[in-house]
Protein backbone atom coordinates (compact mmCIF):
# COMPACT_ATOMS: atom_id res chain seq x y z
CA UNK A 1 0.00 0.00 0.00
CA UNK A 2 1.61 3.35 -0.63
CA UNK A 3 1.23 6.02 1.91
CA UNK A 4 -1.50 8.35 0.86
CA UNK A 5 -0.80 11.19 3.32
CA UNK A 6 0.19 14.36 1.27
CA UNK A 7 3.58 16.42 1.63
CA UNK A 8 2.46 19.39 0.27
CA UNK A 9 0.77 22.28 2.29
CA UNK A 10 -2.50 22.30 0.11
CA UNK A 11 -5.44 21.45 2.50
CA UNK A 12 -8.09 19.92 0.01
CA UNK A 13 -11.81 21.46 0.61
CA UNK A 14 -14.07 18.65 1.47
CA UNK A 15 -18.12 18.72 1.02
CA UNK A 16 -19.77 16.39 3.06
CA UNK A 17 -22.64 14.15 1.60
CA UNK A 18 -25.33 16.67 2.85
CA UNK A 19 -24.11 19.23 0.45
CA UNK A 20 -23.82 17.55 -3.08
CA UNK A 21 -26.27 15.80 -4.99
CA UNK A 22 -24.24 12.93 -6.07
CA UNK A 23 -25.98 9.51 -4.40
CA UNK A 24 -24.55 6.02 -4.89
CA UNK A 25 -27.86 4.91 -6.99
CA UNK A 26 -26.79 6.56 -9.67
CA UNK A 27 -23.50 5.37 -9.49
CA UNK A 28 -22.63 1.94 -11.82
CA UNK A 29 -23.41 -1.24 -9.18
CA UNK A 30 -20.07 -2.69 -10.35
CA UNK A 31 -18.47 0.96 -9.77
CA UNK A 32 -19.91 0.61 -6.08
CA UNK A 33 -18.49 -3.08 -5.99
CA UNK A 34 -14.75 -2.45 -6.65
CA UNK A 35 -14.86 0.71 -4.37
CA UNK A 36 -15.89 -1.01 -1.26
CA UNK A 37 -13.56 -4.25 -1.71
CA UNK A 38 -10.81 -2.14 -2.39
CA UNK A 39 -11.74 -0.43 0.93
CA UNK A 40 -12.53 -3.73 2.92
CA UNK A 41 -9.03 -4.33 2.17
CA UNK A 42 -7.64 -1.97 3.50
CA UNK A 43 -7.22 0.62 0.36
CA UNK A 44 -8.37 4.57 -0.35
CA UNK A 45 -10.41 4.11 -3.15
CA UNK A 46 -12.06 6.99 -5.12
CA UNK A 47 -14.28 7.53 -7.46
CA UNK A 48 -12.38 10.03 -9.78
CA UNK A 49 -12.57 12.42 -13.08
CA UNK A 50 -15.91 12.86 -15.70
CA UNK A 51 -17.71 10.83 -13.60
CA UNK A 52 -18.18 12.57 -10.43
CA UNK A 53 -18.16 16.25 -12.64
CA UNK A 54 -21.16 14.39 -14.26
CA UNK A 55 -22.86 13.51 -11.66
CA UNK A 56 -22.55 16.76 -9.59
CA UNK A 57 -24.28 18.86 -12.71
CA UNK A 58 -26.91 16.05 -12.71
CA UNK A 59 -25.33 14.73 -15.61
CA UNK A 60 -25.48 10.71 -16.79
CA UNK A 61 -21.67 9.57 -16.43
CA UNK A 62 -20.51 7.95 -19.76
CA UNK A 63 -17.99 5.98 -17.40
CA UNK A 64 -17.15 5.66 -13.79
CA UNK A 65 -12.98 5.44 -13.38
CA UNK A 66 -11.65 4.66 -9.78
CA UNK A 67 -7.94 6.29 -8.23
CA UNK A 68 -6.81 4.29 -5.17
CA UNK A 69 -3.15 4.11 -3.30
CA UNK A 70 -3.45 0.21 -4.54
CA UNK A 71 -0.38 -0.44 -7.29
CA UNK A 72 -1.58 -2.48 -10.00
CA UNK A 73 -0.06 -5.47 -8.81
CA UNK A 74 -2.05 -5.07 -5.54
CA UNK A 75 -5.45 -4.79 -7.82
CA UNK A 76 -4.88 -7.87 -9.53
CA UNK A 77 -4.56 -9.71 -6.45
CA UNK A 78 -7.96 -8.08 -5.21
CA UNK A 79 -9.52 -8.97 -8.20
CA UNK A 80 -9.59 -12.03 -10.31
CA UNK A 81 -11.18 -10.61 -12.95
CA UNK A 82 -8.48 -7.75 -13.50
CA UNK A 83 -6.36 -6.92 -16.36
CA UNK A 84 -3.57 -4.80 -16.57
CA UNK A 85 -2.76 -2.80 -19.73
CA UNK A 86 -1.35 0.36 -20.75
CA UNK A 87 1.96 1.64 -21.24
CA UNK A 88 2.13 4.84 -21.12
CA UNK A 89 -0.14 4.66 -18.29
CA UNK A 90 -0.73 1.38 -16.70
CA UNK A 91 -3.96 1.14 -15.41
CA UNK A 92 -5.85 -2.08 -14.19
CA UNK A 93 -9.37 -2.92 -15.78
CA UNK A 94 -12.03 -4.81 -13.78
CA UNK A 95 -13.79 -6.71 -16.06
CA UNK A 96 -17.52 -7.58 -15.60
CA UNK A 97 -20.70 -9.14 -17.55
CA UNK A 98 -21.80 -5.88 -19.05
CA UNK A 99 -18.96 -3.29 -17.88
CA UNK A 100 -14.93 -2.75 -17.00
CA UNK A 101 -14.14 -0.61 -14.23
CA UNK A 102 -10.90 1.44 -14.92
CA UNK A 103 -9.10 1.44 -11.86
CA UNK A 104 -5.60 3.62 -11.59
CA UNK A 105 -3.08 4.15 -9.26
CA UNK A 106 -2.25 8.00 -7.73
CA UNK A 107 0.29 9.48 -9.35
CA UNK A 108 2.84 11.43 -9.03
CA UNK A 109 3.98 14.59 -10.90
CA UNK A 110 7.72 14.48 -9.91
CA UNK A 111 9.81 11.35 -11.76
CA UNK A 112 12.02 9.44 -8.70
CA UNK A 113 14.15 8.21 -11.42
CA UNK A 114 18.01 8.37 -10.82
CA UNK A 115 20.25 10.53 -12.69
CA UNK A 116 21.56 9.78 -15.84
CA UNK A 117 24.45 8.23 -14.29
CA UNK A 118 22.89 6.57 -11.44
CA UNK A 119 20.82 5.17 -14.03
CA UNK A 120 23.50 3.69 -15.80
CA UNK A 121 24.99 1.64 -12.89
CA UNK A 122 21.99 -0.18 -12.21
CA UNK A 123 22.11 -3.95 -13.12
CA UNK A 124 18.80 -5.66 -14.33
CA UNK A 125 17.97 -8.77 -11.87
CA UNK A 126 17.87 -11.29 -13.94
CA UNK A 127 21.10 -10.49 -15.39
CA UNK A 128 23.14 -11.02 -11.95
CA UNK A 129 24.36 -14.31 -11.49
CA UNK A 130 22.37 -16.24 -8.93
CA UNK A 131 24.93 -18.36 -7.15
CA UNK A 132 25.63 -16.07 -3.89
CA UNK A 133 22.83 -16.11 -0.98
CA UNK A 134 22.35 -12.53 -1.01
CA UNK A 135 19.61 -12.91 2.03
CA UNK A 136 22.85 -14.01 4.01
CA UNK A 137 24.56 -10.88 3.91
CA UNK A 138 24.19 -7.94 6.49
CA UNK A 139 21.41 -5.10 5.39
CA UNK A 140 24.24 -2.64 5.77
CA UNK A 141 27.12 -4.51 4.26
CA UNK A 142 28.49 -2.72 1.25
CA UNK A 143 28.00 -4.52 -2.28
CA UNK A 144 30.68 -6.65 -3.28
CA UNK A 145 33.18 -5.27 -6.45
CA UNK A 146 31.99 -6.15 -9.40
CA UNK A 147 34.52 -7.74 -11.55
CA UNK A 148 35.61 -7.88 -14.80
CA UNK A 149 34.64 -11.41 -15.64
CA UNK A 150 31.07 -10.60 -14.17
CA UNK A 151 30.98 -7.34 -16.23
CA UNK A 152 30.98 -9.68 -19.12
CA UNK A 153 28.80 -12.23 -17.55
CA UNK A 154 26.41 -9.85 -17.08
CA UNK A 155 26.03 -6.58 -19.27
CA UNK A 156 25.08 -3.29 -17.35
CA UNK A 157 21.37 -2.52 -18.81
CA UNK A 158 19.79 0.28 -17.13
CA UNK A 159 16.16 -0.05 -15.87
CA UNK A 160 13.54 1.68 -18.24
CA UNK A 161 12.36 5.22 -16.85
CA UNK A 162 8.57 4.69 -15.60
CA UNK A 163 8.28 8.74 -16.36
CA UNK A 164 9.97 9.68 -19.80
CA UNK A 165 9.90 12.96 -21.54
CA UNK A 166 10.35 14.39 -24.67
CA UNK A 167 13.15 17.52 -25.00
CA UNK A 168 10.41 19.14 -25.75
CA UNK A 169 8.26 18.27 -22.37
CA UNK A 170 5.70 15.90 -23.32
CA UNK A 171 5.14 13.17 -21.55
CA UNK A 172 5.49 9.54 -23.31
CA UNK A 173 5.19 7.61 -20.33
CA UNK A 174 4.27 8.44 -16.24
CA UNK A 175 3.96 5.29 -14.02
CA UNK A 176 5.22 7.16 -10.90
CA UNK A 177 3.01 6.82 -8.12
CA UNK A 178 2.06 8.98 -5.51
CA UNK A 179 -0.49 10.63 -3.77
CA UNK A 180 -4.31 11.43 -4.07
CA UNK A 181 -3.16 15.11 -3.61
CA UNK A 182 -0.73 14.61 -6.41
CA UNK A 183 -2.80 12.57 -8.18
CA UNK A 184 -5.58 15.48 -8.31
CA UNK A 185 -2.65 18.29 -9.60
CA UNK A 186 -1.26 15.62 -12.42
CA UNK A 187 -4.86 15.71 -13.92
CA UNK A 188 -5.99 18.04 -16.90
CA UNK A 189 -8.98 20.24 -15.86
CA UNK A 190 -9.91 21.37 -12.15
CA UNK A 191 -13.31 19.90 -12.43
CA UNK A 192 -11.98 16.73 -14.00
CA UNK A 193 -9.87 16.60 -10.47
CA UNK A 194 -12.62 15.45 -7.82
CA UNK A 195 -12.79 12.55 -5.97
CA UNK A 196 -15.92 11.10 -4.44
CA UNK A 197 -14.90 9.17 -0.96
CA UNK A 198 -16.83 5.97 -0.69
CA UNK A 199 -15.58 5.54 3.19
CA UNK A 200 -18.05 9.08 4.54
CA UNK A 201 -19.54 9.79 0.14
CA UNK A 202 -17.72 13.32 0.57
CA UNK A 203 -16.71 15.04 -2.29
CA UNK A 204 -12.22 16.09 -2.01
CA UNK A 205 -11.43 18.98 -3.76
CA UNK A 206 -7.53 19.82 -3.71
CA UNK A 207 -7.88 22.54 -7.10
CA UNK A 208 -11.04 24.48 -6.37
CA UNK A 209 -13.19 22.68 -9.11
CA UNK A 210 -15.56 22.71 -7.23
CA UNK A 211 -15.88 26.39 -7.91
CA UNK A 212 -15.20 26.36 -11.40
CA UNK A 213 -17.81 23.66 -11.56
CA UNK A 214 -20.61 26.34 -10.07
CA UNK A 215 -18.88 29.12 -12.44
CA UNK A 216 -18.95 27.00 -15.89
CA UNK A 217 -15.04 27.28 -16.37
CA UNK A 218 -12.74 25.00 -18.07
CA UNK A 219 -9.49 25.63 -16.56
CA UNK A 220 -6.67 23.83 -16.68
CA UNK A 221 -4.60 22.66 -13.57
CA UNK A 222 -1.36 24.35 -13.05
CA UNK A 223 0.93 26.56 -15.55
CA UNK A 224 -1.63 26.27 -19.09
CA UNK A 225 2.06 26.48 -21.10
CA UNK A 226 3.82 23.68 -19.32
CA UNK A 227 0.24 21.19 -19.22
CA UNK A 228 -0.24 21.75 -22.85
CA UNK A 229 3.29 21.41 -23.50
CA UNK A 230 3.16 17.55 -21.51
CA UNK A 231 0.07 16.74 -23.85
CA UNK A 232 -1.03 18.55 -26.59
CA UNK A 233 -4.06 16.85 -26.62
CA UNK A 234 -5.13 18.52 -23.77
CA UNK A 235 -6.14 21.37 -25.73
CA UNK A 236 -8.70 19.43 -27.75
CA UNK A 237 -10.09 18.24 -24.76
CA UNK A 238 -10.45 21.60 -23.54
CA UNK A 239 -12.73 22.43 -26.59
CA UNK A 240 -14.74 19.08 -26.21
CA UNK A 241 -15.42 19.75 -22.78
CA UNK A 242 -16.95 23.24 -23.13
CA UNK A 243 -18.70 22.92 -25.96
CA UNK A 244 -20.61 19.34 -24.09
CA UNK A 245 -21.10 21.25 -20.99
CA UNK A 246 -21.66 24.46 -22.34
CA UNK A 247 -18.60 25.99 -20.29
CA UNK A 248 -16.39 28.89 -20.76
CA UNK A 249 -12.21 28.42 -20.98
CA UNK A 250 -10.80 30.32 -18.56
CA UNK A 251 -8.87 33.32 -19.79
CA UNK A 252 -5.12 32.06 -19.36
CA UNK A 253 -5.96 28.69 -20.22
CA UNK A 254 -7.56 30.43 -23.80
CA UNK A 255 -4.25 32.45 -24.16
CA UNK A 256 -2.34 29.09 -23.74
CA UNK A 257 -4.28 27.49 -25.98
CA UNK A 258 -4.46 30.09 -29.00
CA UNK A 259 -0.47 30.38 -28.74
CA UNK A 260 0.15 26.58 -28.80
CA UNK A 261 -2.35 25.15 -30.74
CA UNK A 262 0.40 24.00 -33.33
CA UNK A 263 1.70 21.38 -31.15
CA UNK A 264 -1.24 19.49 -31.39
CA UNK A 265 0.32 18.50 -34.44
CA UNK A 266 2.95 16.54 -32.09
CA UNK A 267 -0.14 14.42 -31.32
CA UNK A 268 0.08 10.52 -32.66
CA UNK A 269 -2.39 10.53 -35.84
CA UNK A 270 -4.14 7.19 -34.17
CA UNK A 271 -4.94 9.06 -30.64
CA UNK A 272 -6.31 11.94 -32.73
CA UNK A 273 -8.32 9.79 -34.75
CA UNK A 274 -9.96 8.48 -31.57
CA UNK A 275 -10.14 12.13 -29.51
CA UNK A 276 -11.91 13.56 -33.10
CA UNK A 277 -14.73 10.72 -33.23
CA UNK A 278 -15.11 12.30 -29.68
CA UNK A 279 -15.22 15.52 -30.63
CA UNK A 280 -18.23 15.08 -33.03
CA UNK A 281 -20.43 12.32 -32.08
CA UNK A 282 -21.53 13.12 -28.87
CA UNK A 283 -24.10 15.60 -29.91
CA UNK A 284 -22.67 18.78 -29.09
CA UNK A 285 -20.24 18.73 -32.62
CA UNK A 286 -21.40 21.33 -34.69
CA UNK A 287 -20.70 23.82 -31.55
CA UNK A 288 -17.01 22.22 -30.86
CA UNK A 289 -16.16 23.37 -34.74
CA UNK A 290 -17.48 26.71 -34.17
CA UNK A 291 -14.68 26.43 -31.02
CA UNK A 292 -11.90 24.92 -33.28
CA UNK A 293 -12.04 27.21 -35.36
CA UNK A 294 -12.19 30.05 -33.21
CA UNK A 295 -9.75 28.82 -31.66
CA UNK A 296 -7.48 27.93 -34.55
CA UNK A 297 -7.20 24.22 -33.70
CA UNK A 298 -9.44 23.35 -36.67
CA UNK A 299 -6.79 24.47 -38.67
CA UNK A 300 -4.13 22.16 -37.18
CA UNK A 301 -6.42 19.19 -36.91
CA UNK A 302 -7.88 19.30 -40.41
CA UNK A 303 -5.57 21.23 -42.93
CA UNK A 304 -6.83 21.02 -46.11
CA UNK A 305 -10.50 21.40 -45.09
CA UNK A 306 -9.84 24.28 -43.01
CA UNK A 307 -7.90 25.48 -46.24
CA UNK A 308 -11.32 24.89 -48.06
CA UNK A 309 -13.60 26.47 -45.99
CA UNK A 310 -11.44 29.82 -46.08
CA UNK A 311 -12.50 30.28 -49.96
CA UNK A 312 -16.09 31.48 -50.65
CA UNK A 313 -17.71 29.68 -53.48
CA UNK A 314 -19.51 31.96 -55.56
CA UNK A 315 -19.23 35.06 -53.01
CA UNK A 316 -20.60 32.85 -50.55
CA UNK A 317 -18.32 31.18 -47.53
CA UNK A 318 -18.55 27.36 -47.29
CA UNK A 319 -21.13 26.27 -44.39
CA UNK A 320 -21.48 22.71 -45.21
CA UNK A 321 -19.58 21.37 -42.42
CA UNK A 322 -21.55 23.20 -39.83
CA UNK A 323 -24.42 21.84 -41.77
CA UNK A 324 -22.96 18.26 -41.89
CA UNK A 325 -22.15 18.43 -38.30
CA UNK A 326 -26.06 19.58 -37.21
CA UNK A 327 -27.23 16.48 -39.35
CA UNK A 328 -25.51 14.32 -37.11
CA UNK A 329 -25.79 16.08 -33.74
CA UNK A 330 -29.68 15.74 -34.93
CA UNK A 331 -28.97 12.22 -35.32
CA UNK A 332 -27.21 11.61 -32.26
CA UNK A 333 -29.69 13.61 -30.21
CA UNK A 334 -32.42 11.46 -31.46
CA UNK A 335 -30.66 8.25 -30.30
CA UNK A 336 -29.54 7.74 -33.89
CA UNK A 337 -25.85 5.66 -34.11
CA UNK A 338 -23.83 7.36 -36.40
CA UNK A 339 -20.90 5.45 -37.92
CA UNK A 340 -17.50 7.18 -38.64
CA UNK A 341 -17.49 6.82 -42.06
CA UNK A 342 -21.01 8.74 -42.09
CA UNK A 343 -19.21 11.10 -40.28
CA UNK A 344 -16.18 11.99 -42.60
CA UNK A 345 -18.25 11.41 -45.80
CA UNK A 346 -20.75 13.90 -44.57
CA UNK A 347 -17.65 16.32 -43.31
CA UNK A 348 -15.85 16.19 -46.48
CA UNK A 349 -18.58 15.33 -49.08
CA UNK A 350 -18.33 18.76 -50.80
CA UNK A 351 -14.44 19.07 -50.42
CA UNK A 352 -14.21 15.76 -52.13
CA UNK A 353 -16.41 16.10 -54.93
CA UNK A 354 -14.94 19.52 -56.07
CA UNK A 355 -11.85 17.68 -55.90
CA UNK A 356 -13.41 14.94 -58.16
CA UNK A 357 -14.72 17.35 -60.09
CA UNK A 358 -11.61 18.90 -61.31
CA UNK A 359 -9.84 15.30 -62.36
CA UNK A 360 -12.67 14.49 -64.52
CA UNK A 361 -11.97 17.82 -66.42
CA UNK A 362 -8.63 16.69 -66.53
CA UNK A 363 -9.80 13.85 -68.93
CA UNK A 364 -10.20 10.84 -65.75
CA UNK A 365 -13.32 8.77 -65.57
CA UNK A 366 -15.97 9.35 -63.02
CA UNK A 367 -15.24 6.29 -60.90
CA UNK A 368 -11.51 6.82 -61.24
CA UNK A 369 -11.74 9.90 -60.40
CA UNK A 370 -13.53 9.69 -57.24
CA UNK A 371 -11.34 7.24 -56.35
CA UNK A 372 -8.75 9.40 -56.53
CA UNK A 373 -10.14 12.10 -54.40
CA UNK A 374 -10.86 10.47 -51.89
CA UNK A 375 -7.39 8.64 -51.82
CA UNK A 376 -5.13 11.86 -52.40
CA UNK A 377 -7.32 13.83 -49.66
CA UNK A 378 -7.31 11.03 -46.93
CA UNK A 379 -3.55 10.41 -47.38
CA UNK A 380 -3.15 13.93 -46.82
CA UNK A 381 -4.86 13.78 -43.42
CA UNK A 382 -3.61 11.20 -42.23
CA UNK A 383 -0.53 13.08 -41.41
CA UNK A 384 -2.43 14.95 -38.80
CA UNK A 385 -5.63 11.78 -38.22
CA UNK A 386 -5.01 8.93 -39.16
CA UNK A 387 -8.85 7.51 -40.62
CA UNK A 388 -8.23 3.92 -41.55
CA UNK A 389 -9.21 2.17 -44.21
CA UNK A 390 -12.12 0.69 -43.11
CA UNK A 391 -13.54 3.77 -42.48
CA UNK A 392 -12.50 4.96 -45.68
CA UNK A 393 -13.50 2.60 -48.22
CA UNK A 394 -17.12 2.72 -47.26
CA UNK A 395 -16.84 6.40 -47.90
CA UNK A 396 -15.72 6.43 -51.57
CA UNK A 397 -18.60 4.06 -51.90
CA UNK A 398 -20.98 6.13 -50.42
CA UNK A 399 -19.80 8.63 -52.88
CA UNK A 400 -19.43 6.09 -55.75
CA UNK A 401 -23.32 5.03 -55.14
CA UNK A 402 -24.74 8.37 -55.68
CA UNK A 403 -24.68 7.94 -59.99
CA UNK A 404 -26.49 5.06 -59.17
CA UNK A 405 -30.13 7.36 -57.98
CA UNK A 406 -30.67 8.55 -61.29
CA UNK A 407 -31.32 4.64 -62.72
CA UNK A 408 -35.26 4.57 -61.99
CA UNK A 409 -36.32 2.17 -64.94
CA UNK A 410 -36.71 -1.57 -64.60
CA UNK A 411 -35.54 -4.02 -62.24
CA UNK A 412 -32.59 -1.71 -61.21
CA UNK A 413 -34.29 0.50 -58.48
CA UNK A 414 -34.65 -3.02 -56.51
CA UNK A 415 -31.18 -4.24 -57.32
CA UNK A 416 -29.76 -1.22 -55.99
CA UNK A 417 -32.44 -1.13 -52.87
CA UNK A 418 -30.66 -4.27 -51.91
CA UNK A 419 -26.97 -3.47 -52.41
CA UNK A 420 -25.09 -3.25 -49.54
CA UNK A 421 -24.35 0.34 -49.09
CA UNK A 422 -27.65 1.41 -49.96
CA UNK A 423 -28.66 2.76 -46.85
CA UNK A 424 -25.40 4.93 -46.50
CA UNK A 425 -25.59 6.11 -50.21
CA UNK A 426 -29.29 7.78 -49.30
CA UNK A 427 -28.43 8.86 -46.31
CA UNK A 428 -25.88 10.90 -48.16
CA UNK A 429 -28.74 12.09 -50.94
CA UNK A 430 -30.72 13.45 -48.26
CA UNK A 431 -28.39 14.85 -46.61
CA UNK A 432 -27.18 17.13 -50.06
CA UNK A 433 -30.58 17.30 -51.34
CA UNK A 434 -31.45 19.31 -47.91
CA UNK A 435 -28.16 21.23 -47.41
CA UNK A 436 -28.14 22.09 -51.61
CA UNK A 437 -31.89 21.79 -52.31
CA UNK A 438 -30.60 20.13 -55.27
CA UNK A 439 -32.12 16.53 -56.00
CA UNK A 440 -35.48 16.97 -54.10
CA UNK A 441 -37.86 14.92 -57.10
CA UNK A 442 -34.91 12.27 -56.56
CA UNK A 443 -34.64 12.20 -52.94
CA UNK A 444 -38.46 12.39 -52.93
CA UNK A 445 -38.79 9.14 -55.45
CA UNK A 446 -36.47 7.14 -53.68
CA UNK A 447 -38.28 8.22 -50.59
CA UNK A 448 -41.32 6.75 -51.43
CA UNK A 449 -39.68 3.51 -53.42
CA UNK A 450 -38.25 2.68 -50.28
CA UNK A 451 -41.66 2.43 -48.28
CA UNK A 452 -43.44 0.63 -50.82
CA UNK A 453 -40.99 -1.53 -51.14
CA UNK A 454 -39.90 -2.87 -47.49
CA UNK A 455 -36.72 -5.16 -47.18
CA UNK A 456 -37.93 -8.86 -45.85
CA UNK A 457 -37.25 -9.42 -41.79
CA UNK A 458 -33.83 -10.11 -41.29
CA UNK A 459 -32.96 -8.80 -45.18
CA UNK A 460 -31.73 -5.60 -43.55
CA UNK A 461 -28.78 -6.76 -40.70
CA UNK A 462 -27.57 -9.60 -43.40
CA UNK A 463 -27.20 -6.52 -45.98
CA UNK A 464 -25.33 -4.72 -43.04
CA UNK A 465 -22.81 -8.05 -42.63
CA UNK A 466 -22.46 -7.56 -46.34
CA UNK A 467 -21.34 -4.16 -46.11
CA UNK A 468 -18.77 -4.71 -43.14
CA UNK A 469 -17.39 -7.46 -44.98
CA UNK A 470 -16.66 -5.64 -48.22
CA UNK A 471 -15.50 -2.73 -46.31
CA UNK A 472 -12.78 -4.99 -44.15
CA UNK A 473 -9.46 -5.19 -46.45
CA UNK A 474 -8.30 -8.39 -47.51
CA UNK A 475 -5.73 -10.17 -45.86
CA UNK A 476 -2.44 -11.46 -47.79
CA UNK A 477 -1.90 -15.36 -47.29
CA UNK A 478 1.65 -15.45 -45.64
CA UNK A 479 4.07 -18.04 -47.18
CA UNK A 480 6.26 -19.43 -44.62
CA UNK A 481 9.87 -18.64 -44.31
CA UNK A 482 12.03 -20.75 -46.86
CA UNK A 483 8.80 -21.58 -49.25
CA UNK A 484 9.62 -20.50 -53.09
CA UNK A 485 7.47 -19.95 -55.49
CA UNK A 486 4.75 -23.44 -55.70
CA UNK A 487 6.11 -25.99 -57.75
CA UNK A 488 4.74 -26.54 -61.02
CA UNK A 489 2.23 -29.33 -61.32
CA UNK A 490 3.60 -32.60 -62.25
CA UNK A 491 2.61 -33.85 -66.25
CA UNK A 492 -0.08 -36.62 -65.88
CA UNK A 493 1.93 -39.73 -67.43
Amino acid sequence: MLLCQSVSPIKPTITPRSKHAISRKWISPNAVRVLYKLKEHGYFAYLVGGGVRDLLLGREPKDFDIATDATPGEIKKVFRNCRLIGRRFRLAHIHFHDEIIEVATFRSMVSDEPEAGEAAAVVEPSLVPQTQDLSAQPLEAAPAAVTPEAQTAAPVKPRPPRMLKTEGGMILRDNVFGTPEEDALRRDFTVNALFYNIADFSVIDYVGGMQDLEQGLMRIIGDPRVRFTEDPVRMVRAVRFAALLGFEIEENTYRAMVELKDQVALASPARMYEEVLKLFLLGEGEKTYQLLRKTGLFGVIFPRLNAWVDIEADGFPHIWIGKALEWVDACVQAGRKVAPHILFGLMYGQCIEEKAAELRKAGAPPLDAMTSAVSEVLAEQALRVQIPKKVGLPMRDMYWNQQRFSKRDGKYPRYFLRRPGFADAFEYLRFTSETTGEKQDLRVWWKDFIKTHPLAPGEEKELQKNTEKKARPKRRRRRRSGQGSPAAPKPKA
